[in-house]
């Protein structure tokens, strides 16, 4: 069997194309790097040969954006085919999703859209990330939401329903604490609650992104989840509330929009090390 590399507990970033010369020259803090599955599905060409080399260097964390976790409709297998292609060559560190749905009657809708947390759909999700975890060979994180409303049908919490999930599937989970802020500051939450309440022995990788902030149509605060700036100071605080339950663990920047030349990222990915440098070391039974 191929041996699988694993996710330091360091900093990684999403990797852009633009800062290719400048991560395999000097990539500072940076440890391992992210990908999004669906620009790598292609057959070769520039993109595929830039991350055969980088794969070289560094551990290699596939995310993925495109299979509609939790949909109605069946996975689209044309789409996981493609995406197990990628992950038994490229052979990842790490592959993660979206508590999220994106399709409906064979159209792709570009956006991440949330779910009812219900027995119904619980029972959905397990039977998609079962069939992804077959299909692939491997474990499977799944990332918790940003949320901008709540489902009146709801009949359980986001934690709850997470915890359900890895327990009834295996999968392991991806904590977003830009999201977790997000979403509590949308729905009037208290977001160390939630950290409180997160199943974290399953916690496989952590993310860091940036939000914008704007208002509803009440004047109340309205967070979006856009991943176009650096992280908050508010989400870095939170963070610290998390690293101090989990130890030191696999922590990404996530910059997708308004990409900024390399040295900004970079200086993020320092920001990362320095909060992992103060997390509680694990001490091995």
């Amino acid at each position: 069997m191929t041996q699988r590399p694993t996710l330091p507990a360091g900093p990684g970033v999403g990797y852009k194309p633009q800062h290719y010369s400048a991560i395999m020259s000097d990539p500072g803090s940076v440890d391992w790097l992210e990908i999004h599955a669906e620009n790598y599905m292609g057959a070769g060409g520039r993109p595929i040969t830039q991350l055969r080399h980088l794969a070289e260097r560094f551990p290699v964390s596939v995310h993925g954006v495109g299979l509609s976790i939790g949909g109605e409709g069946r996975l689209d297998a044309d789409h996981l085919d493609r995406l197990k292609h990628l992950c038994d060559w490229l052979n990842p560190a790490s592959f993660s999703e979206h508590l999220a749905w994106s399709t409906h009657d064979g159209a792709f809708l570009n956006d991440l859209l949330p779910l009812p947390y219900t027995q119904a759909t619980l029972q959905r999700v397990a039977d998609h990330i079962d069939e992804v975890q077959t299909t692939l060979g491997r474990q499977m994180l799944l990332e918790n939401p940003s949320s901008y409303l709540a489902f009146a049908e709801s009949e359980m919490s986001e934690t709850a329903f997470l915890r359900d999930l890895t327990r009834r599937t295996g999968c392991g989970l991806l904590l977003d604490v830009n999201n977790v802020f997000v979403s509590a500051t949308n729905l009037n939450l208290d977001a160390r609650a939630y950290i409180a309440n997160f199943p974290m022995e399953s916690v496989g990788e952590i993310h860091l992104g940036g939000h914008d902030e704007d208002q509803d149509d009440h004047g109340a605060p309205l967070l979006i989840d856009s991943h176009g700036r650096e992280v908050a100071d508010p989400v870095w605080a939170l963070l610290d509330d998390v690293l101090a339950r989990t130890g030191p663990a696999p922590l990404l920047i996530e910059w997708d929009t308004e990409v900024p030349e390399w040295p900004v990222l970079a200086a993020e990915a320092t920001r990362a090390r320095r909060a992992l440098s103060r997390a509680p070391r694990r001490v091995a039974a």
